[in-house]
């Protein structure tokens, strides 16, 4: 069933790991979403012994937690029970929608405890047709990102999700991060919506807000942004992230384009024909 209104462009802040795994910063970026008026919220969820290429777990790097390998500083990123049921308390006591996208079969089992309205493929893992097809399994609806990927792949996608009658929305996406508006593309929110006849959305990776806007214009049913305290924190994510400022004026102008996009049904107003009559010279 599709559970998203279709007169309302659902707005997504995609938390992800920009709370470097700080339970009380992730409290406070969905303390902002509500504040600014996004819909929902939305984490990430990964098994990291499981997501971590061998190539790059030993590896030392410069975290916040010192020099560690990357398997521990994804370790450190990482949310387990004990933070996601207090973001589930926090986000019913809020009255805000939470999800999250699992980056694989272990951690889509994990969420299912839960009970959440919606689940997420990210866009690194579209190609992971076991964590796919376990995804569609459950018939929850879901937000497919199309970043990473080839047509081939979204084709993929959509055709293990038709065949279990899982409900979806594509979400055309570019993973660069920050991603340069001349590479957006937003097109594609037409081609996808015209191949495979399915709500199309847009997670967008600028910096800016009008890219946001226009592909409200454009036809998306779905606008996912990643949002941050400030973009001089640590982590990947944060550069391409909005703001409180830009997250508010990214709400107020798609709630205001929903207001004058109208109907397409001819009106003729009455203050119109009024002024027909006062202008009008001939019988």
């Amino acid at each position: 069933m599709n559970t998203l209104n279709k007169n309302k462009i659902f707005l997504i802040a995609e938390i992800g790991i920009n709370h470097n795994g700080s339970l009380s910063t992730a409290k406070k970026l969905i303390d902002l979403a509500k504040k600014t008026g996004f819909d929902a919220v939305k984490f990430q969820k990964r098994t990291p012994e499981i997501t971590t290429p061998k190539s790059k777990a030993e590896i030392i790097r410069d975290t916040p937690w010192g020099k560690i390998s990357y398997l521990n500083y994804k370790k450190k990123l990482e949310f387990g029970k004990k933070e996601f049921d207090e973001i589930n308390k926090y986000c019913k006591k809020l009255k805000i929608t939470w999800f999250a996208s699992p980056w694989d079969i272990d951690s889509n089992i994990f969420l299912k405890k839960y009970n959440l309205k919606f689940n997420k493929v990210a866009s690194p893992v579209l190609t992971n047709l076991q964590l796919i097809e376990h995804i569609a399994k459950q018939k929850k609806y879901t937000f497919i990102s199309t970043g990473m990927s080839s047509m081939k792949n979204i084709d993929q996608a959509v055709k293990i999700f038709k065949k279990q009658n899982c409900k979806f929305t594509l979400m055309h996406c570019i993973s660069a991060y920050p991603c340069s508006e001349k590479d957006l593309n937003l097109k594609m929110i037409e081609t996808l919506e015209n191949k495979y006849k399915v709500d199309v959305g847009y997670s967008g990776h600028e910096k800016s807000v009008s890219p946001s806007l226009m592909a409200a214009c454009l036809g998306a049913t779905c606008i996912e942004r990643h949002i941050t305290l400030d973009r001089t924190m640590w982590g990947t994510d944060q550069a391409a992230s909005l703001e409180e400022n830009g997250m508010k004026n990214l709400v107020d102008l798609v709630r205001k384009f929903e207001i004058c996009k109208g109907d397409g049904i001819k009106k003729f107003l009455l203050d119109e024909k009024k002024k027909l009559q006062e202008n009008k010279y001939w019988k």
